[in-house]
């Protein structure tokens, strides 16, 4: 009776105990099991391109089971916690022995720490050492155990594990020591990965090579031992080199990934293509090599079809203090110089003012005060739309952009998804020389909408940014013959054949600003160099600096070049003789005004030369006449059919007259 009220005494105490330790256990104040992870920028393949360090400076990856190699967890269970499948969160056979050992041993011989039990201390941040920490451990452990699975648990260790320094994670590991993803591991860099968080600081491979070393082969020996791994295998591994320095977060696209930060935390995936942003970042670096420090450069490509941009380089170097280098030059408002010129000519193609072949004046011209100059200083009389676009002459395109009014001009930018910037707030003719901020964001914007058959759209950096409606800047027809025109320009030496690449260079006043754009038949491209702070760059001219920029940038964005497109149905491919009447000249009525001819001296006369010049004899025009020597102006505003020109020789001369219309008459001569 005795034996069976102590067996009934003993299991209610039993039971008691039990209940007060499930009790106990479900009262255990979880910590936090949510900490954040370092923001991360990914390419349009889910590349990494860079990665911030979270609010304590450590660096802590998201990393889920499944991205990591399988062989990883084969060693970890392995050599910490081989019954981690089957325990509650404390190892009851493995504290029995360790009990037992330290008993016989007197001193504690080996450990009984769980991996529920490591992650409980990783999340509290606490020691082993004292009773009461490696109590609270225990406790937490069999906690989590009943609140999270086995997988959740994995989940806690993959995040928070200790790999030296502000290192904090397995994939914070992989990337700095191996300076790759954990999906896929040697044995040897499984095994260092193993025996890192035992002691971290003691093992770190770049301070204490050695260690590091020995407890990867330690690990690599026992997982032999423990059959993880064959003989072969083991001892292969043991010829495999040792990190011994970090490997350099991934720092590509860094502008752009400010960019992304600005946004909030979290993972943010772009449109850039991983590997031509890493190719043109090297080309921009060695391209501005040995030049002047203080000039940056940007770049962007971009696939006019979609509007994705590819690849955006803000500056040559991202660090670089001298040039600026931290500042993304691509969204900088700069002077775009000549290269608004394209959409001038094409919004005027569109409106039925102008041809490719009409005739159009580059006469010296005012409108009120404002009298533009070419930038050379000369004059070339009469010449055809398409010459004067590709020779970038500043007069034909302020008559075209008078003709139609600077402020459509300033809409079509607006239409285009542009933001431009007035200096004064009123648009006036110098728009279209350059007279208004824009960036190159912006230009390769307006420069994907020409290549685009004249249908403008946002371009798309992040991968889940909506795609926006395509918006007419002008007709595929006139779209096409701007692009038609800049095919014809040579390129650059040793930048492949004419024709497969339209483009146009720019120089803003003061040689600030040199600009290149263009397109072939799928990728646009646009290339700014210049001071950050808007300093003169004496000899700075776009077509010198930044045109071979451009086109090896278009020739990496593509394996073949893209052919441009075949013209559409409806475009006008005439001469211009056989273009309307109106079209064949910019400006007047040819049938409405006398024409301009010179009667004296006669084409191919020989003249003695001597007094005060060489008489010239009109017949029609309007004046004021412009008198030209050898395309250089000698004379302005003269009137009357009697006009002197101060040649006095000897030599050939061709003599020039313009008048008010833009009507000219011209003779070479010989004086003697």
């Amino acid at each position: 009776m005795r034996r069976l009220l102590a067996l009934v005494v003993v299991l209610w105490a039993a039971a008691l105990g039990r209940d007060a330790a499930d009790d106990w256990i479900d009262r255990t104040e979880l910590p936090v099991l949510v900490h954040a992870t370092s923001p991360e920028i990914r390419d349009r393949d889910g590349r990494l391109l860079r990665a911030y360090t979270v609010s304590d400076g450590r660096w802590r990856m998201a990393l889920s089971l499944d991205q990591v190699d399988p062989l990883f967890f084969d060693m970890l269970i392995a050599y910490e916690d081989r019954r981690f499948p089957d325990h509650p969160g404390v190892d009851a056979i493995a504290t029995a022995r360790a009990v037992w050992q330290g008993l016989r041993a007197g001193r504690i011989v080996s450990g009984a720490s769980t991996l529920t039990m490591q992650v409980a201390r990783l999340l509290e941040e606490g020691t082993t050492g004292a009773w009461s920490g490696k109590l609270r451990q225990v406790r937490l452990a069999l906690a989590l155990e009943r609140r999270l699975s086995k997988p959740q648990i994995l989940q806690l260790y993959l995040e928070h594990a200790p790999y030296g320094g502000n290192l904090e994670g397995l994939r914070a590991a992989t990337l700095a020591w191996f300076g790759k993803e954990p999906s896929r591991l040697t044995p040897a860099e499984a095994a260092l990965l193993v025996a890192l968080p035992q002691a971290p600081e003691a093992r770190r491979p770049d301070r204490h090579p050695q260690a590091a070393r020995d407890a990867r082969d330690r690990v690599l020996a026992r997982m032999q031992r423990a059959g993880v791994i064959d003989g072969d295998t083991a001892r292969a591994a043991l010829r495999d080199p040792s990190p011994e320095a970090r490997h350099d977060f991934p720092l590509i696209a860094p502008h752009l990934a400010d960019r992304a930060l600005a946004l909030g935390p979290g993972r943010h995936d772009l449109t850039i293509d991983r590997g031509l942003q890493q190719s043109l970042e090297r080309l921009a670096t060695d391209y501005m090599a040995g030049r002047d420090r203080r000039l940056s450069m940007a770049l962007v490509v971009a696939d006019h079809r979609s509007g994705e941009v590819l690849a955006s380089v803000g500056s040559p170097a991202y660090s670089e203090t001298r040039g600026q280098g931290f500042v993304d030059m691509t969204r900088a408002l700069r002077s775009p110089g000549s290269t608004l010129k394209p959409l001038v000519y094409g919004l005027a193609f569109d409106r039925g003012l102008a041809h490719p072949e009409t005739l159009i004046a580059d006469t010296p011209v005012q409108f009120g005060t404002y009298a533009p100059r070419n930038f050379d200083g000369q004059f070339r009389g009469e010449l055809r739309v398409s010459r004067a676009l590709q020779l970038s002459l500043n007069i034909p395109v302020v008559r075209l952009t008078e003709a139609m009014g600077p402020a459509h001009l300033m809409a079509a930018l607006e239409t285009a998804g542009l933001h431009p910037e007035l200096p004064g707030g009123q648009p006036g003719l110098a728009v279209s020389l350059g007279g208004v901020g824009l960036t190159l964001w912006d230009m390769v914007t307006l420069y994907a909408g020409l290549a685009n058959g004249g249908e403008a759209r946002d371009l798309r950096w992040l991968a889940d940014a909506p795609d926006t409606a395509p918006a007419r800047l002008m007709s595929a027809r006139s779209a096409w013959q701007v692009g038609h025109i800049l095919a014809g320009l040579p390129p650059p030496p040793q930048a492949g054949p004419p024709g497969r690449v339209a483009y146009k260079t720019g120089t803003s006043y003061g040689h600030r600003d040199a600009w290149a754009l263009g397109w072939d038949g799928r990728y646009v491209a646009g290339v700014w160099i210049g001071r950050p702070d808007g300093t003169p760059v004496p000899g700075a001219f776009g077509g010198e600096i930044a045109a071979p920029l451009l086109f090896e940038a278009l020739g990496r964005a593509r394996a073949t070049p893209e052919p441009l497109p075949a013209p559409p149905p409806d475009t006008l491919l005439v001469s211009n003789a056989m273009l309307p009447a109106p079209l064949q000249r910019f400006g007047r009525d040819s049938a409405s005004e006398p024409s301009l001819t010179v009667t004296f001296p006669p084409d191919g006369a020989a003249l003695i030369a001597g007094g005060e010049g060489v008489p010239v004899k009109l017949r029609g025009g309007v004046p004021p006449f412009t008198l030209l020597a050898d395309g250089e102006v000698v004379a302005t505003r003269l009137r009357g059919g009697e006009l002197v020109a101060p040649v006095r020789g000897p030599g050939f001369t061709t003599l020039s007259v313009i008048d008010a219309t833009g009507q000219s008459g011209r003779v070479s001569i010989e004086l003697r």
